[in-house]
This record gives C-alpha cells, sequence and structure tokens, in this order.
C-alpha cells in the first residue's frame, strides 16, 4: 500500500464519492474530492496529486474534457476511470486520451482499492522514511533501530505508516482508529494509547519523553520526524 498517497476523486453522485472517500481514507490515502470538471482541473493545477480517480459523466466539463486538458496542461499521475459507460469504445477513448486504467459501475471495492495501490506503486510515492534512528521500509514492512531489526505486531506496523503518511498533523484518537482500525471496529479510543505507549518503547530513545509520537493536549497525538 502507498500510504500517504493523495488522491483526488471526481465523481458527482454524492453518496459513491462518500463511500469512495471513507474507503480510500482507511486505506490510509489523504484525499480531496471534486463535484465539477473545473474544480478537479484547478486541483490539478494547483496541487497535482499522485492519482486520480475520474468519474466521466460530470456536470459542466464532462471527464473526458478533464483528462484530455490535463494531460494537455502537463499532468502525469495515474488516472482511473470510474464510469457506467461500459461500451468498447468509450473505455479505448479513454485509454488514448491518457487514462491508465477503466472502470466500469456497478464496480468491487476491494478490487478498485487494488487498482489504486497497483497505480501508486509505479508512481514516485516514497516507501523508504527515516527518523532519528530509526528506518522504515513500507513496502517490505520492516523497522531497524540502530541497524537492527525491531519487530512490530501488525497493527502497530499500520499505525506507524498512519503516523508517517501524516508528519507534523495531529490526529484525534478517533480519527486514528477510523483510520487504522476501522470504522467497524467496536474497540475503545484507549487502544490507541496502548499502540502508542508500544510505539514510544520500540522506537524512542525515551519513551517517557518522546520526540517523535508526541501527545497534543487535550487532541490526540502527532508525529514529528525532526523531534
Amino acid at each position: 500500500m502507498s500510504l500517504g498517497a493523495r488522491i483526488l476523486v471526481v465523481e458527482d453522485d454524492a453518496s459513491l464519492r462518500a463511500g469512495l472517500e471513507r474507503a480510500l481514507v482507511r486505506a490510509g490515502y489523504d484525499v480531496e474530492t471534486a463535484i465539477r470538471g473545473a474544480d478537479a482541473l484547478r486541483v490539478i493545477r494547483e496541487q497535482p496529486p499522485d492519482l486520480v480517480v475520474l468519474d466521466l459523466m460530470l456536470p459542466g466539463h464532462d471527464g473526458t474534457f478533464v483528462l484530455e486538458r490535463a494531460r494537455r496542461e502537463g499532468f502525469t499521475g495515474p488516472v482511473i476511470i470510474l464510469s457506467a459507460r461500459s461500451a468498447l469504445e468509450d473505455k479505448l477513448r479513454g485509454l488514448q486520451l491518457g487514462a491508465d486504467d477503466y472502470v466500469t459501475k456497478p464496480f468491487d471495492l476491494e478490487e478498485l482499492l487494488a487498482r489504486v495501490a497497483v497505480r501508486l506503486r509505479r508512481t514516485h510515492v516514497p516507501t523508504a522514511h527515516r527518523f532519528g534512528s530509526v528506518q522504515v521500509d513500507l513496502s517490505l514492512r520492516r523497522v531497524l533501530r540502530d541497524g537492527e531489526p525491531v519487530h512490530l505486531t501488525p497493527k502497530e506496523f499500520d499505525l506507524l505508516a498512519f503516523f508517517l503518511a501524516h508528519p507534523g498533523v495531529t490526529h484525534s484518537r478517533g480519527r486514528i482508529l477510523e483510520a487504522v482500525w476501522g470504522e467497524d471496529y467496536e474497540g475503545t479510543r484507549r487502544t490507541v494509547d496502548n499502540f502508542v505507549r508500544s510505539l514510544r518503547t520500540k522506537l524512542e530513545d525515551d519513551p517517557e519523553e518522546p520526540r517523535h509520537f508526541v501527545t497534543v493536549w487535550a487532541r490526540g497525538y502527532a508525529f514529528r520526524p525532526g523531534g
């Protein structure tokens, strides 16, 4: 998974747009949404995302216009078309205009997430991180401290990856629970405290005075790579 990638979802159906946003955020991505083609182009020009999920049938400029204009203006990130148009000529036109993939509605959410992950693995999104004496390889799910392997449980690693994807950002315990454990998780927010404590014990020089996994009073936790 390419955690931390910025994804732009361009979809005018409110329910589908919200569902996609929830699923992508839960998978660890940063998500921005747009309803109209003009708004999508503005985002792509001002702060190019790492990947675009693009509906074709939009109010104003449709998706093919957005794709063609974005490519002509130099956007090189992957674009996955999401459309109810299933005819072969529609798929071919989308691919000819510069789309990297074409998914027809209705679609399987897990399949879409897998396609997103595949496309992002082929781009520049970093998988290697370093802070203090700690080195992390997200693709290999490997952690070293002072050159020595550190064992993290799968969920500890997921929490670490979430923090690495959002350096300097303060997150509430509820937000962390939803992103790392999923919105259906039935545990309490104390779970986050326990896992943060475990990361501090394994990765901080002084767990009682943490430099990287810090508590932000009355707000939650933040990861500070510089310390």
